[in-house]
């Protein structure tokens, strides 16, 4: 007789395990699931084996070649195109099928006496027999119902609890007669139980059921797959070990070395050229595949830990599945029922939760710990906030369970009954966020005052005065419009201290989150009059008598963002007209390539009409660039010194707030004003911060990150931005172009480059130590600095990116190029030469 195995599985509900491997080929005592059923065929005598393959066919193939070295007969049939369900694959090979033959998945495990079946099924002269076996729920499986001579009665696919009428289920191994697959259609896709076996009830042909005694699992999701392997270790089925069994219970391969101070108990498997450590612990259940190394003090309790994986000295792996090649590293902890898929990495104590799966070729970064399954992206970090705020793929990273977890966390760090903002923009995509971020802070007990779709310089204006213990603005990310970009406020609107975030770390990762009873179960409320509250402070700080005579025309371009429509009000109020552009919302973010080109389209826009400026708007409010009325943009460092002139021509002897990067420029203005300059580190919430704490600040920001007003609120605001430069403007009777004109001229280049997170700290270091300590400011990163004018060379690290920033400034254009080229190279040489050490560690 020969065999059908049907092995075209995927094996979804196995993943993260079937990503690489078709299900059949799936590892039971180090032995795919396919060997043990071949086995199983050897025992009773079928030793020609025909096997169907759709999904990843040439694992299979390339292991089993032509079956020889098995003790059998191996075929194979592809199939090329699509899927052709159970039947329809059989269907495919009829020609080859000219007696009865069985069909047998290449997906469970068993020991059933195939010949007791075969015999059955030939007394009573059978079509069609389905081998059949009891078990105590049979929801997940075709239950069937015979008479008191086998013949098949009744079967319901996969039925409802309501459905059950039987505890007899279809185990997928059928005995067939050749003529039964004439009832099935060419080349379409059929199933042995939706299809074929109805069709043969229906016409009255002898199909039955034999009720196998002995073990059957189906190995269909990852709790049936370890469920299998301790029942192997527990001879609960009949499988033939692949190692000697040196004591009882004990089974391992050759080549093995196994430390004498390690302990072992039973059952228990480790395979050929393996390493166990000193005072490994090995608990009854464990199976170690081949060419794995474990280190010393490992506790291992029950894993299943598959061929070449590296397993470092202390580390924890508890009822587990550690995958092909993994590496995990020292006093990581691997809890129950996690999966690590293959040539995946799990860093120095870094945890993963139970029950989370990781596929395959990701990294988990030392210290990390990982509570939700990791799919997308290749590494699973350590911290939750980056430079600015939370921020990750759309949907991916940032999802709805990942947003009521971190409402939770954040909640779980106030106290019960306090009250927070919560606001966004108008995507979706944040509307989504937000509401899961709702639910979480209400379920610690937090109050909510949804401020809804809110530009943010609105909700940080109007948060100082809710009396609220903070904030969240969630948006699409400014410069990532596949990202989203989650920003905690403090009781002022000034994003939160470093500390505050590492507590909301803290109670996220160690899932230390009360749990408010039902009766604390927080509210929501939707405070009236935000904008008016907004528009009031904005007109406080304007001379409206000023912009009511300016009879300014600017040009607004929303970039399909809009940011809030209290601009437009606000100058047509002060009697300014403001042509708006693009404001409707489009659900499709834009692409940097296509704000450029409407960015051009407002430069003609303004020339045409003869605008005084225009503006085009970004980051939900809070960033901006501007085009002066010859249609010229302006932006980045020439913005950053426009607006620290006009703003000191206003107010002289005042101070401006910059990050170190931003160019010298800035200084050179200042000191036109007798202004003062104080620089802070490359990030948002810095600059917030000494602009709140430094007396007679005017000014803070740049071109890159929006402008601070702090006299208005704490935070970046395009909007109050474009008011106060019609009103300046106005006052100094300059054009933006007269203003671009007169500023210093300051050649400023920047360069990236590539430098792995272990090799910072020590550029860095190196920097410091080969230059002389009174040129050096280590306000962030090291900015090394010439002594008689303002030139300098600037290298910053990235926050968030394997990556530095070079900045290299100065007046002298050649110095520039020649500083820069130099600097390059010796970063560049410096990254590569402890790349190399570090490869050789």
């Amino acid at each position: 007789m020969r065999a059908v195995l049907m092995a075209g599985g995927s094996g979804t509900r196995l993943r993260p395990l079937t990503c690489d491997l078709p299900k059949p080929m799936v590892p039971i005592l180090n032995r795919p699931i396919a060997e043990h059923i071949i086995n199983l065929l050897k025992r009773h005598h079928i030793t020609e084996v025909i096997a169907t393959l759709h999904y990843l066919p040439d694992v299979l193939r390339d292991y089993f070649q032509d079956g020889s070295d098995f003790g059998v007969q191996m075929t194979y049939a592809i199939e090329e195109d699509q899927p052709l369900g159970t039947a329809g694959c059989v269907k495919n090979i009829a020609e080859l099928l000219d007696e009865p033959f069985l069909v047998i998945s290449g997906d469970s495990i068993t020991d059933f006496d195939l010949t007791a079946a075969i015999e059955f099924h030939k007394q009573k002269q059978s079509k069609a027999t389905l081998i059949l076996t009891r078990v105590p729920n049979p929801i997940e499986f075709g239950v069937v119902i015979t008479d008191e001579e086998g013949r098949i009665k009744r079967f319901l696919e996969k039925p409802s609890t309501s459905e059950i009428f039987s505890d007899t289920v279809n185990t997928g191994t059928y005995i067939l007669e050749p003529e039964v697959l004439e009832y099935l259609p060419e080349n379409t896709e059929t199933d042995f139980s939706k299809d074929l076996f109805p069709l043969l009830l229906a016409k009255n042909e002898p199909i039955y059921g034999y009720v196998a005694q002995g073990y059957w699992c189906d190995v269909g999701h990852l709790d049936a797959y370890r469920q299998a392997q301790y029942d192997a270790l527990a001879r609960k089925v009949k499988l033939d070990f692949p190692y000697q069994e040196i004591s009882a219970g004990v089974w391992i391969g050759q080549n093995t070395y196994i430390d004498p101070t390690a302990r072992i108990e039973t059952p228990a498997v480790i395979g050929d050229n393996c390493r166990i450590g000193a005072r490994v612990q090995i608990e009854d259940g464990t199976v170690i595949g081949d060419n794995v190394t474990v280190g010393a003090d490992a506790n291992l309790k029950r894993p299943i830990v598959w061929n070449g994986a590296i397993i470092g000295d202390e580390a924890q792996l508890s009822a587990c599945v550690i995958s092909r090649g993994t590496r995990v590293d020292r006093r990581a902890h691997v809890l129950e029922a996690a999966v690590v898929g293959s040539l995946s990495t799990v860093g120095e104590e870094a945890q993963i939760s139970p029950g989370v799966r990781v596929w395959p070729s990701k990294k988990i970064e030392s210290g990390a710990v990982l509570n939700i399954n990791l799919i997308w992206g290749n590494t699973a970090q350590r911290n939750l906030f980056g430079q600015r705020g939370v921020q990750g793929l759309a949907n991916i990273d940032i999802s709805p369970e990942f947003a009521v977890k971190l409402g939770a966390a954040y909640g779980s760090t106030l106290k019960p009954g306090s009250q927070v903002t919560v606001s966004r923009d108008q995507r979706n995509v944040s509307r989504m966020v937000t509401r899961s971020l709702i639910a979480g802070l209400m379920s610690v007990g937090v109050d909510i005052q949804n401020l809804d779709s809110t530009a943010i310089p609105i909700t940080r204006t109007v948060i100082p005065t809710m009396g609220v213990a903070g904030g969240i603005h969630v948006r699409v990310h400014p410069d990532r419009p596949d990202y989203i970009l989650i920003e905690f406020m403090d009781s002022k609107g000034i994003n939160i201290t470093k500390a505050q975030e590492k507590k909301i770390e803290g109670a996220y990762f160690k899932e230390d989150m009360r749990r408010a009873q039902s009766h604390e179960i927080g509210d929501v409320a939707y405070p009236s009059q935000v904008i008016d509250r907004y528009c009031t402070a904005f007109e406080k700080l304007l001379n409206v008598a000023t912009l009511r005579n300016s009879r300014a025309k600017v040009v607004i371009d929303y970039v399909y963002a809009v940011s809030g429509a209290v601009l437009p009000q606000m100058l047509d109020k002060f009697g300014a007209d403001a042509v708006v552009l693009n404001a409707s919302v489009n659900k499709t973010a834009m692409t940097s390539t296509s704000r450029e080109g409407l960015l051009t389209q407002l430069g003609h826009v303004v020339e045409a009409l003869k605008a005084n400026f225009g503006v085009q708007v970004s980051a939900n409010g809070e960033q901006l660039i501007l085009v002066d009325e010859s249609g010229y943009p302006v932006r980045g460092e020439i913005l950053t010194a426009l607006m620290v002139e006009m703003m000191l021509t206003a107010n002289p002897r005042g101070s401006v707030v910059v990050p170190v990067h931003a160019s010298s420029a800035v200084e050179q203005v200042a000191r036109r004003h007798d202004g003062k300059v104080i620089r802070t580190k490359a990030n948002p919430t810095a600059l917030m911060e000494a602009c709140q704490k430094n007396p007679n600040v005017v000014l803070g920001g740049s071109g890159e990150t929006g402008f601070i007003f702090p006299q208005l609120h704490p935070g970046f605001d395009s909007m109050f931005c474009i008011a106060k430069l019609i009103e300046m403007l106005t006052i100094q009777e300059r054009s933006l172009a007269s203003v671009r004109s007169e500023l210093p001229r300051v050649i400023y280049r920047n360069y990236t480059i590539r430098c792995p997170w272990t090799a910072k700290g020590a550029l860095m270091r190196y920097l410091v130590e080969t230059h002389p300590a009174q040129n050096l400011e280590l306000i962030d990163g090291v900015k090394i600095c010439q002594p008689y004018d303002d030139s300098w060379v600037l290298v910053l690290p990235d926050a968030s990116e394997p990556l530095v920033h070079l900045f290299v400034n100065s007046s002298d254009r050649d110095w520039v190029d020649d500083s820069l080229r130099s600097y390059r190279h010796r970063v560049q040489t410096f990254v590569e030469r402890e790349q190399e050490h570090y490869a050789e560690v």
